[in-house]
């Protein structure tokens, strides 16, 4: 048996010790040791049984999770209950946290339900034992209603190559900002250029060819916008959905603005403030240009919006864009197919299903370079380029779990 494997077993015994002490301290002190016993070697066994299951590349069993969830509930209901709590309110509680680390809109909403039930039918058992049996329970019906996996472990330890969607550029610090490019060629060689001139998100569309798109029918500004991105401007106008903005803005205060990363526009007042978008680059030793970052920034200010790492592959007969955005020693990826409008347009989607398209969260070690990915089906996005009028526009939509939250419009025009 080798030492994670034991760590991890030991790790469960510990806290199935404190789950049974806190189950059942309400016995008194021998009770409470006899149960802490009980427990650790419970849950000891539980998670034994589940590494010994658990394939290359794959996350612990479901039936394991849940058991470590409920133990973890355990003492905070416990602690809960010396506080004053009733067994109710230990029940909506516990499945309201339970709700919210779910994620999805459904089980947030589901989670505080399912705690209520719980606490009602074992209003007079301890606060302890109702913690627990309430995200058991609901991580037991999420898991019947929601069959759809949110995150999935794609790949432990593999090599970018295995990896062709994952974009494997990282932040080596904690902030990314505007200097990310640069920053990227002196620490891994190459020419840097700031603000290419004449240059765009992709080298060449035809790069993109495959069953589902041609490029030959693609509008001659739309092929330009892709190819000469620094030829236009843009405007943007942000359609944030009512249910998302309250989380946006912590998100935002707590996470993108100190990372300076992913720092969307909140509102049509901020974005008529202005931004700026440059493309920054670095050139390989053979005169070929390897990476390109589209750099946007609040105009007033100087704040990063995005930073975004652009590349283009093959697979099999078709073409996708994949785009990096570096965050602290990790990356998330977006791989999209390119599709065919009808107008001359082009739709970029994540929806293709193809085993490629999708969004992945990589850690990428320091020394190895190797990829730990994690794929996450519930995100998807479209993004359409198209004239109309004789105008270029574009809309980029996103979703989450099927519930669409924000669209981001741009009316976009020449220099």
């Amino acid at each position: 048996m080798d030492a994670k494997r034991v760590q991890g077993i030991g790790f469960a015994a510990l806290m199935g010790a404190a789950a049974g002490a806190a189950l059942g301290a309400h016995r008194g002190p021998k009770s409470a040791l006899k149960a802490a016993a009980l427990g650790a070697g419970a849950l000891a066994a539980i998670d034994g049984v589940a590494r010994a299951r658990q394939r290359e590349n794959e996350i612990p069993a479901v039936w394991s999770r849940i058991a470590a969830s409920g133990a973890l509930a355990a003492p905070v209901g416990w602690a809960a209950g010396k506080a004053g709590a009733s067994p109710l309110a230990v029940g909506v509680a516990a499945g309201a946290v339970a709700g919210a680390m779910g994620i999805r809109p459904h089980k947030v909403a589901l989670g505080p339900v399912v705690g209520l039930a719980v606490g009602a039918v074992m209003r007079d058992r301890p606060p302890a034992q109702v913690a627990a049996a309430s995200v058991v329970a609901f991580r037991t019906v999420s898991q019947l209603v929601f069959r759809e996996p949110q995150v999935e472990l794609l790949a432990e330890s593999a090599t970018a190559e295995q990896m062709p969607f994952v974009v494997p550029l990282e932040a080596r610090t904690r902030y990314v900002g505007t200097s990310y490019v640069r920053d990227l060629a002196a620490a891994t060689g190459g020419a840097y250029e700031e603000a290419a001139a004449d240059i765009g998100i992709v080298a060449d569309l035809d790069a993109l060819k495959g069953p589902e798109f041609d490029p030959a029918g693609v509008d001659p500004l739309v092929r330009e916008f892709y190819e000469h991105t620094t030829r236009f401007t843009l405007d943007i106008v942000p359609r944030w959905r009512a249910w998302v903005r309250p989380g946006y803005l912590l998100y935002r205060t707590l996470v993108a603005r100190p990372l300076g990363q992913a720092n969307v526009p909140m509102n049509l007042r901020e974005a008529q403030r202005g931004m700026h978008s440059r493309i920054d680059t670095i050139t390989g030793d053979d005169g070929v240009v390897s990476t390109r970052g589209w750099i946007r920034s609040f105009a007033h200010n100087g704040e990063p919006i995005y930073v975004g790492i652009y590349t283009t592959y093959r697979h099999g007969d078709r073409g996708y864009v994949s785009v990096g955005f570096p965050l602290p020693q990790a990356n998330f990826t977006a791989t999209l197919a390119p599709r065919e409008r009808g107008d001359g347009g082009l739709r970029l989607t994540s929806k293709a299903h193809d085993g490629q398209t999708g969004h992945y969260l990589s850690y990428i070690d320091a020394d190895s370079r190797a990829l730990t990915t994690l794929g996450v089906p519930g995100f998807a996005e479209e993004l359409d380029v198209y004239v109309r009028d004789g105008e270029l526009r574009a809309d980029h939509a996103f979703s989450v779990f099927g519930l669409p939250f924000l669209t981001l419009e741009y009316r976009i025009g020449r220099k």
